[in-house]
């Protein structure tokens, strides 16, 4: 990774109007979280009815979406990344820097905020807490790789990002038993029904897939999407129009 790189991410991701989004959406979560708490006085499934539909199925994926095409995605669309390919540093360490920034920003903006909305609604948060926050960590991780991804390959990512996030991962991903097997949702959810067990299943945290799955497909994913970004910014022009 390159420091000067990372530092200009991160002024980038942050300076920005999404950074307001990147508080907003979170600050949804734990006020819904709240009144939640409110109205159920802490039990346990309720906690679950909310994280893993509002928090894993909206929050996160559309979090992810800011951060990801935000770190690289508006730099090609304006042309100013020409800049920072002509400098004698490989391509390779620009998008592994501008990654690492991302993945850290979806760390703080979109996983964490699933603990702390499990923490404030459940009476008893430990296990939920560890399974949800495993859960929305790994998710992040893959989401975010893969629309750094779509942020270098295509000048529509937000838009294909928000389909895909919305439609496919939320409302397909969340209910039609075929598609549950190719969303990263239930593939992340994997850890979460291993760290609650029998609990998880009294409490409908069941996952579409096997925990070896799910996470190997986990892997796949994101290794897939970092190489594909990798070798797309490589060959990608040093031209404004491009």
């Amino acid at each position: 990774m390159n420091a000067v790189v990372v530092q200009l991410t991160r002024r980038g991701l942050l300076g920005r109007k999404r950074a307001v989004l990147l508080v907003l959406l979170p600050l949804a979560l734990l006020l819904l979280a709240t009144l939640v708490r409110w109205a159920s006085g802490g039990a346990a499934d309720a906690a679950v009815n909310l994280v893993d539909g509002f928090g894993l199925g909206t929050l996160l994926p559309l979090t992810c979406l800011l951060i990801g095409t935000g770190v690289i995605g508006t730099e090609i669309d304006d042309g100013s990344i020409v800049y920072l390919l002509a400098k004698p540093m490989p391509r390779r360490t620009i998008l592994l820097s501008k990654l690492a920034v991302a993945w850290a920003a979806a760390l703080v903006f979109a996983a964490l905020p699933v603990v702390l909305a499990v923490i404030i609604t459940a009476a008893d948060p430990g296990e939920l807490a560890l399974a949800y926050g495993t859960t929305a960590a790994l998710a992040a991780l893959a989401y975010t790789a893969v629309f750094v991804a779509l942020s270098v390959v295509s000048r529509n990512a937000v838009i294909i990002g928000l389909l895909y996030a919305l439609l496919w991962e939320t409302i397909l991903g969340g209910f039609v038993p075929g598609i549950k097997n190719a969303s990263i949702r239930q593939w992340a959810l994997t850890a979460a029904e291993a760290v609650l067990g029998e609990r998880g299943e009294n409490l409908g945290v069941v996952s579409a897939v096997s925990l070896p799955a799910g996470l190997g497909l986990l892997a796949a994913v994101t290794v897939l999407a970092v190489v594909l970004a990798i070798r797309r910014l490589q060959t990608l022009p040093l031209t404004s129009g491009d």
